[in-house]
């Protein structure tokens, strides 16, 4: 006698659902969105599984309480050893799919309703650490050029630190969007499939067309324009890599480097700084970075130590010399009195 395969239980119809048909055609989430929110989910499924001793094909949506999620969440920052950011994308994750959960599933509203308010965890909020230009021109100096990979490491950086892009839009990169003929400029794709043009200066341009052509790149081709040694696309923890190695090789000589916290995202930090003490305004240094707010761009205001150092310096100071005394003062109008 045949055996039928049990049916998928609502569990699993909500998340067949809810990654492939409302996240990419319903909302239009880029591949990157359903990846991490995929991942978010994949870590919670286990943890629920190990937990109750339940294997993954049996877990239904009952599994999945409120008092549950919260052990989730302590297990990724005590035992995971994540970040208190961390920590709160996850719950984001798992915000979004029980907001579908309850939008789809009426008898399921209370349940949602209680994951939902789950909170998020209020995070430390560190100084923002990045290069000044000295600093990256020491750092682009120590790149040994002579070699292919030194070549890349060099256009790689120099082009970030050109259009403060973010490394993922820097790792998209293709040929065809690139503009190496005045106005050089190049088209970037950012967050929420936001598109915006960014402008290079002639050396990046002149710098970016040697690097191509030596790679034999087609300008009008759709491939992409910084790869690995085994010639597939970088990706993020390969830029993260090429950064800790090149600022290891200039450490020593530039000791303000050793105390910073710099990784791939500092470099967008540097462009918005550097860019601010050109005198760019904040609404055109919000549309160069992409901002969705100039709110957002504002908080590079506050960091630059030489822009408070400037301030401080047309503050008129206040005067530190003591002031006399009233009892001095009195003995003095008396001794004036008795003239």
């Amino acid at each position: 006698m045949k055996i039928k395969p049990a049916a998928p239980n609502l569990l699993a119809r909500c998340l067949q659902d809810y990654f492939a048909d409302h996240l990419p055609r319903l909302r239009g989430m880029s591949p990157h969105t359903i990846h991490s929110y995929r991942d978010s989910l994949l870590l919670l499924l286990r943890f629920v599984s190990v937990r109750g001793k339940i294997e993954i094909s049996d877990l239904d949506l009952n599994h999945l309480d409120p008092e549950c999620v919260i052990a989730f969440l302590l297990y990724v920052e005590k035992e995971r050893g994540n970040s208190v950011t961390t920590r709160n994308v996850r719950l984001a994750a798992i915000h979004a799919f029980f907001r579908y959960v309850g939008a789809h599933h009426p008898e399921q509203l209370v349940k949602a309703q209680r994951v939902l308010a789950v909170p998020f965890k209020r995070t430390d909020h560190r100084v923002i650490e990045y290069l000044d230009r000295t600093e990256i021109e020491t750092v682009l100096a120590g790149i040994d050029r002579t070699d292919s990979l030194g070549r890349r490491d060099f256009a790689l950086l120099a082009t970030m630190f050109n259009t403060g892009a973010r490394v993922q839009e820097m790792i998209d990169l293709r040929a065809k969007n690139l503009q190496l003929v005045k106005p050089f400029q190049v088209r970037l794709f950012g967050k929420g499939r936001k598109e915006r043009y960014c402008p290079l200066w002639p050396q990046t341009a002149q710098l970016l067309l040697s690097f191509c052509e030596e790679c034999q790149i087609d300008l009008r081709s759709d491939a992409k324009v910084f790869l690995n040694h085994r010639g597939e696309p970088l990706t993020r923890f390969g830029v993260r890599y090429i950064l800790a190695k090149r600022l290891a090789h200039v450490c020593a000589d530039v000791p303000t480097l050793g105390r910073k916290r710099l990784h791939p995202h500092s470099m967008r930090h540097s462009t918005a700084v550097a860019l601010l003490k050109a005198g760019v305004d904040l609404s055109t240094i919000s549309q160069w970075l992409g901002h969705s707010s100039p709110t957002t761009t504002a908080r590079y205001a506050s960091i630059d130590l030489d822009m408070k150092r400037e301030a401080i310096e047309r503050l008129k100071p206040v005067s530190t010399v003591p002031k006399a005394s009233r009892r001095i003062t009195e003995t003095v109008l008396k001794w004036l009195e008795s003239l």
